[in-house]
């Protein structure tokens, strides 16, 4: 049985077209609200050191909590950027999937999913 945690946010759409491809195929996934629990520190290590050549790919750049806050992301060192996620887990690109505890997935794309979970 292959571990998914599965990070989301109920109003989010992209998170309930996620979740629904997963049920679909019978995955078993741990449901976790990134609002109330943003991912551990070690998932955003983890996603930092995957996208390493781009981090704003880690932030939910259209939403509001992001515009709201006028961040530079790239001025950031890799803690302040794992700390600013921490504080708030609408700045997390989302869905936020950790998958067996070695791979982040970011968003939501019917082929990324089928290649990684196939």
């Amino acid at each position: 049985m292959k571990k998914i945690i599965f990070y989301s946010y109920l109003k989010c759409s992209t998170c309930r077209k996620a979740s629904k491809w997963l049920d679909k195929r019978d995955f078993e996934y741990q449901l976790v609200d990134i609002v109330k629990e943003p991912p551990f520190y070690k998932y955003l290590n983890l996603a930092l050191e995957q996208f390493s050549e781009d981090k704003k790919k880690i932030f939910n750049t259209r939403g509001k909590a992001f515009k709201s806050k006028n961040i530079d992301i790239y001025s950031l060192s890799r803690e302040e950027v794992i700390q600013l996620l921490l504080s708030d887990g609408k700045l997390i690109k989302r869905p936020f999937l950790v998958y067996e505890e070695k791979k982040v997935i970011l968003g939501f794309n019917e082929i990324e999913y089928a290649n990684q979970f196939m």
